[in-house]
């Protein structure tokens, strides 16, 4: 299934030229490159076409695993660093940077990087410090069926969204219909975040770093919180990605809020029946008002290379990392990313 997800993830390297790296070895010379990743498709593939740089010389290896954020700190302190690359998002390099961990990437840039677009430096106090491959953002993932049986259109306001789940519970039709990635700790705070978004307040007090979230706004996206999660099983507090995709593929949702990147687990072939896939349908968050701002935030996924590091290793790994979020990788990834 190719371009048929409805969202904001969209692979930012589909016009980078492999020529530059297209031999053997993708030209890394010799040296250690390990990829530590969070474990979901697109991400796969990233680390998938790294590995083709492997030779006698050069050795390639990854770590998908959701515990990515609890190892990362530590495994990069080591001297050398467990990982010499780790794939960061807008939140996850924080720790990473705020420890010194991972190091700036500019002179690689320079001298390999000519493929590079200017979009993808993520830059911190004018250093590029990542490179950014895709964007990532929540979507309304719903059963069409589901719906369509209680005689409800696709919610586009948050109201809508609480309404449907109760009239689905009314009908019998789904006990618990609604999931968020509600998880204690950084899920749940995200999923605050998104709903305050949507309310177009700002997060910050004018003319300085003061938050501004004690108002009636917070209060709003408290309550909408509040009101989705009674619609959730009461375990919610356990949910993460990976049990709000399993719940989905069991068949045991109609609604969640997901983000864009599980479209691809949960459209293909596998986890799930062929009646759950064909009725799945993805489209934007709903907000507070018909028209108004989707209470989703928009993320960026990119790699960074380790600090603690010989310059050797840096060079191999920053020439896998170009290679591995090529052209190429694109074309033979099509399906694993949002267009």
């Amino acid at each position: 299934m190719k371009c048929k997800i409805l969202g904001t993830l969209a692979f930012l390297s589909a016009s980078l030229s492999t020529q530059a790296l297209g031999s053997s070895g993708c030209n890394a010379g010799s040296g250690s490159v390990s990829i530590l990743a969070n474990d979901f498709p697109a991400l796969h593939a990233v680390a998938s076409m790294a590995e083709t740089c492997a030779t006698d010389s050069l050795t390639v290896t990854k770590n998908h695993t959701k515990d990515h954020r609890d190892l990362q700190v530590a495994a990069l302190k080591a001297n050398p660093a467990k990982y010499s690359s780790v794939i960061v998002t807008t939140s996850s390099i924080v720790p990473l940077l705020n420890e010194g961990l991972i190091r700036p990437l500019d002179e690689l840039v320079e001298k390999y990087g000519k493929s590079l677009k200017q979009s993808q430096l993520i830059k911190i106090d004018g250093k590029v410090m990542a490179v950014a491959f895709m964007a990532n953002a929540q979507h309304l993932f719903y059963r069409k069926d589901l719906l369509e049986k209680a005689g409800l259109a696709a919610p586009r306001t948050f109201d809508d969204m609480i309404a449907a789940g109760k009239t689905l519970q009314e009908k019998g039709i789904s006990k618990y219909p609604v999931a968020l990635n509600t998880k204690t700790g950084w899920n749940l705070g995200e999923e605050f975040i998104n709903l305050y978004s949507a309310t177009g307040e700002s997060f910050f007090k004018p003319g300085g770093a003061v938050p501004n979230l004690n108002n009636p706004s917070g209060v709003k996206a408290l309550k909408t919180l509040k009101a989705l999660t009674e619609l959730s099983n009461p375990d919610y507090l356990t949910f993460d990605s990976n049990s709000t995709q399993a719940l989905w593929e069991d068949g045991k949702l109609a609604m969640a809020l997901m983000w864009g990147s599980r479209g691809t687990a949960i459209l293909d072939n596998e986890g799930s029946s062929p009646e759950i896939v064909e009725s799945t349908a993805l489209t934007n968050t709903p907000s507070y008002s018909v028209g108004g701002t989707p209470g989703a935030t928009l993320w960026w996924d990119g790699w960074s290379i380790a600090s603690n590091l010989s310059d050797e290793d840096a060079e191999a790994t920053f020439k896998v990392m170009v290679h591995a979020v090529s052209k190429d990788m694109m074309e033979q990834n099509a399906d694993k990313a949002v267009c």
